[in-house]
């Protein structure tokens, strides 16, 4: 990319983008922007342009795609003692776990922290009792954790009315009945907490194939948790506003756009407890979860090799994946031949690459989820930029606006007395405030101007022009296809069903099995898939 300069502006999200007219501070300094898999992505539409492979290789078991759940599942397969294993990474390595360095400071250009997990997650558990993030009692109700990996306080704020305020939930300057109806809601997370059906299973728990089926819950999943929220008579533009950013934050969109099953799950799933933090807090990295995926991949000592397949296919007894490289815009390919094969892609990359996919019961142009854009920048700070007295610079910041979702500060769980001299403020972006089609559009024509504007705005609302003085270098990492939207309906989705319950040469794991990009989910399904090629 062409040296240019760094455009830190706007009063708004319009503004920010309509740069032109706004505020202008310019900085001498080139933004780096990825775009991850978008190059494979032009091989994958037009696949027969490839050479032929140049090379054959066999092993027992091949794992397309080295994103959670397929680290997951060479770590289970590990575990079991299966060692003849092979790892192609796919486009970006760990793929949503994915992080980044400047220097010796990490960021994430993906996921950055970790729910406690709760009791019904037995399989998270195992895995951080493993990974040694919980050092001791990893089943009982409240493990003890690997101190470095407790978020620390302060943990979070909300700029609102031009004023930081503790927590996301506008309290200050909130009129009563509105601070009424913020308590009937949690109230009511409370009670659906503990809920249970008909078939004694909770309503909401991870994984989600172990929640209730009770029709009266499933009944959620029809609706938005807008419409839920109506319909029960919830009307505090706050609370709403609250929800809203939820669901942008968790799922990439809107509240209106969400089902209402999801919604809650949100809220009703997560709340593990620890023995050395509170009920429902976080685990987080500076790097993010990279972190943790790098451990999942040291653990199961992995053969990892760069690639992407291209096509995957029953031979004989056996499946057989073309995979290929690219190489200065030169495509190199690889066949893999193995007695069976995990597919942990996106669905919508599968859709493609396994060969007849149909048969299995899954239709592409009906099954396919929704997948919602991100944004990730990250501003390598060279200094601090001064705060608004009162509440102090937490983990992560929050604007009362959209489409921003504020900044997460990598350093936080420094311990030293001192704040370090430098630090990173890693801004995230779902750009819900238009259709998913739109936002991919605009991200593959928006110049690097207009892209670290929209990224910086909330950075622009916290701390006006100072905070252009302090960045030394962005890094901008764009996620066309970021993750599934759990759309009213999508519990029921009979070709997500079939995926998972395939079985044979060819099984699947990925977090889109469940509708919707999380952890937990992600790694639920990597050890079901280990455990089915282990048979």
């Amino acid at each position: 990319m062409d040296r240019r300069s760094f455009l830190a502006l706007a009063g708004g999200v319009g503004a920010a983008v309509a740069s032109a007219q706004g505020f202008r501070r310019w900085l001498d300094i080139t933004p780096t922007v990825h775009y991850p898999g978008r190059a494979e992505g032009h091989f994958l539409r037009e696949r027969g342009k490839l050479p032929a492979p140049d090379e054959v290789i066999e092993t027992d078991i091949v794992i397309l795609g080295s994103g959670i759940a397929g680290l997951t599942a060479a770590w289970k397969l590990k575990r079991e003692g299966q060692r003849k294993v092979l790892m192609i990474d796919g486009p970006q390595p760990f793929g949503n776990a994915a992080g980044g360095h400047f220097g010796d400071m990490a960021y994430p250009t993906g996921g950055h922290y970790l729910p406690l997990p709760s009791p019904e997650s037995v399989h998270v558990r195992e895995i951080l009792f493993d990974l040694g993030i919980i050092e001791s009692d990893p089943y009982g109700e409240k493990p003890y954790y690997d101190e470095r990996y407790v978020l620390h306080g302060p943990e979070e704020r909300l700029l609102f009315n031009g004023r930081w305020q503790e927590g996301f939930l506008p309290t200050e300057g909130v009129a009563p009945e509105e601070l009424a109806e913020h308590q009937r809601f949690f109230a009511e997370v409370a009670r659906l907490r503990t809920l249970r059906g008909a078939d004694g299973k909770r309503a909401f728990v991870f994984p989600t194939v172990a929640s209730s089926l009770d029709p009266e819950f499933d009944s959620l999943d029809r609706i938005t948790l807008k419409d839920w929220l109506d319909q029960q008579g919830y009307r505090s533009p706050t609370l709403h506003w609250y929800l809203n950013y939820c669901c942008r934050d968790d799922y990439g969109t809107r509240y209106d756009k969400v089902s209402a099953w999801a919604g809650l799950h949100y809220y009703c799933s997560r709340w593990g407890k620890a023995a050395n933090a509170g009920n429902g807090a976080w685990l987080t990295w500076p790097g993010g979860m990279q972190v943790v995926a790098d451990k999942l991949a040291a653990a199961s000592r992995v053969r990892r090799r760069a690639g992407t397949a291209v096509s995957l296919k029953r031979a004989g007894a056996g499946v057989e994946a073309l995979c290929f490289t690219l190489e200065g815009g030169v495509a190199r390919t690889v066949l893999v031949r193995a007695r069976k094969a995990i597919c942990a892609m996106p669905l919508y990359v599968a859709a493609r690459v396994v060969e007849d996919i149909g048969a299995y019961g899954f239709d592409a142009q009906r099954h396919t989820p929704s997948y919602a854009p991100w944004m990730v920048a990250n501003f390598l700070m060279k200094d601090f930029p001064r705060e608004l007295p009162e509440v102090p610079l937490a983990w992560d910041n929050v604007v009362y606006q959209e489409p921003g979702l504020g900044y997460v500060v990598s350093t936080h769980q420094d311990i030293r007395v001192a704040p370090p001299a430098k630090t990173v403020f890693s801004a995230y972006v779902a750009l819900s405030d238009r259709t998913p089609e739109a936002a991919r559009k605009w991200m593959m024509t928006a110049s690097a101007d207009e892209l670290v504007a929209l990224a910086s705005a909330d950075l622009k609302s916290a701390y006006g022009w100072k905070f252009a003085a302090c960045v030394e270098r962005v890094d901008i990492t764009l996620r066309g296809h970021a993750m599934a939207a759990p759309l009213p309906g999508f519990r029921g989705n009979a070709g997500l069903k079939a995926l998972r319950e395939a079985d044979g040469p060819i099984v699947f794991a990925h977090a889109d099995l469940s509708g919707f990009s999380v952890f937990e989910e992600a790694a639920w399904w990597g050890v079901q898939a280990a455990l089915k090629v282990l048979r």
